[in-house]
């Protein structure tokens, strides 16, 4: 068969990037070795663990706050086996609802390994062992990522695991102990919390979330410390790990050098993740990966250094975002089809799913104090939302950072509830490079979560939030 793209994985970046292909009128093609679509983010990712996280939730507010409500329960228990069995029913709604788009917009799929005989020749080897060939114009790699291991740290994936099977659990732990403090780990960490598992956390370095604004983490590891009763440990070292029988023993040194020991039930590994190139025969068109997390080298059009090949997601550099993906997915199938395409890496979003959500776009504090730039900051704390006060999600805050002279919006920062959903007011204001005083000044719905940002807005342009 012959095609004008042919993409490499059907994650988030690949399927998306297969769809656009198809509605430009390329003719397309996906591969993916396992047998549903979707890559990690569906199947062991994002969508499984958010499936999870509201589970888990549901179940802490009823133990925790439903009286409060004047809502009586009796008898409140946790059913793993049904929980993770809704899990996988989300799970699978949505890779067949990935099937059905291919089919809709008629891109060819392929089940195996696909893998490079030369620039415009791939391999296709299915789990039988049996191989076909395809040609096209165009490639585009999305096969992402894996969770990173650590050497001196074997993962044995029944004590000593990674998100992967801590999304699959048979029962809760008693003490559950998470080696990373990213949002893997949190996520993971607070679903299992909450239903009632002892949780330690350890993190190499000094704060959590650690690559976004400081008040955020500080403000988050505060909240999951207060509500679910989570240890932190950081700026702890590991060093090691050892399981036997139900036990896992976990090794680290403290700021000052000096062993400190874990023990727990269960490990849970989230050190990051790291691009995933197996079996690809990326030597055999002359690419190399870089030494560091494995990624492959692009230009600014997001190809490679061999012509009509491109690379989109986690495989390159940058966040390990499914969003990122998929917008870089949309860019490539715009660029092969003649179009001019433009990606503002400044203003992809991260999000944490915990509860209160943690959300974030543009530079933080750090970064603008780094650059020397002149900035104004507002925050507003939810305590001071009537909306917040009306749900019980009083904890954390939204900052809003502005440029000193122009008061244009350079970041915004917000841990609380429905953060997840509220930084898109945030991006489209900067995608249009709005002013603080511009969202002040838009009339918000009362009583809403948003009017925080309003508020936050408002402080930032003259100190002047009305209901603080």
């Amino acid at each position: 068969m012959q095609y004008d793209v042919v993409v490499i994985g059907s994650g988030p970046g690949g399927y998306v990037g297969a769809i656009r292909c198809a509605q430009l009128g390329l003719k397309t093609a996906v591969i993916e070795k396992y047998k549903t679509f979707g890559g990690t983010c569906l199947n062991v990712g994002c969508i499984p663990s958010k499936a999870l996280l509201d589970s888990s939730e549901h179940f802490h507010n009823a133990a925790h706050t439903f009286g409060t409500h004047g809502i009586n329960l009796k008898e409140l228990s946790v059913d793993m086996k049904q929980m993770i069995a809704r899990k996988d029913d989300v799970v699978q709604q949505n890779t067949a609802g990935i099937q059905y788009l291919f089919k809709k917009n008629k891109i060819d799929s392929y089940q195996g390994v696909g893998s490079f005989k030369d620039k415009n020749t791939l391999i296709i080897k299915n789990d039988e062992g049996k191989e076909e060939t395809i040609t096209t114009k165009n490639v585009i790699i999305a096969t992402g990522s894996k969770p990173t291991a650590l050497p001196f740290l074997p993962i044995d994936k029944k004590r000593i695991i990674t998100s992967t099977e801590a999304l699959n659990l048979q029962e809760v732990p008693k003490h559950l102990i998470v080696i990373g403090g990213g949002v893997i780990g949190l996520e993971l960490g607070s679903v299992y919390a909450r239903l009632g598992a002892k949780v330690s956390v350890v993190e190499y370095l000094k704060s959590i979330i650690p690559t976004m604004d400081g008040g955020l983490g500080k403000e988050l590891q505060r909240v999951l410390k207060k509500s679910l009763g989570m240890e932190f440990y950081l700026g702890h070292k590991v060093t090691g790990a050892t399981a036997s029988g139900d036990a896992v023993t976990v090794s680290m040194e403290n700021t000052k050098g000096e062993p400190v020991t874990l023990e727990g039930d269960y490990c849970i590994v989230a050190v990051g993740r790291t691009a995933y190139t197996d079996g690809l025969g990326l030597e055999n068109i002359g690419i190399r990966t870089e030494e560091r997390g494995n990624k492959i080298s692009v230009n600014a059009h997001l190809e490679t250094s061999v012509e009509g090949v491109y690379a989109i997601g986690d495989v390159i550099k940058g966040a390990m975002l499914a969003h990122k993906a998929e917008d870089e997915g949309i860019y490539v199938a715009e660029r092969i089809a003649g179009q001019k395409p433009h990606i503002n890496y400044n203003l992809i979003p991260g999000v944490v799913y915990t509860w209160p959500e943690v959300a974030s776009v543009g530079e933080t504090e750090e970064q603008l104090k780094e650059r020397g730039v002149q900035f104004k900051a507002g925050s507003f704390p939810f305590k001071a939302s009537g909306r917040a006060k009306a749900s019980m999600d009083t904890d954390g805050f939204v900052k809003v950072l502005a440029d000193a002279k122009t008061d244009e919006i350079l970041g915004v920062h917000m841990i609380g509830p429905r953060a997840a959903d509220m930084i898109a007011e945030a991006v489209v204001a900067m995608e249009f490079r709005a002013s603080a005083e511009d969202i002040a000044r838009i009339c918000h719905a009362h009583p809403t979560y948003t009017e925080a940002l309003k508020e936050a807005a408002l402080a930032a342009t003259d100190n002047r939030p009305i209901h603080i």
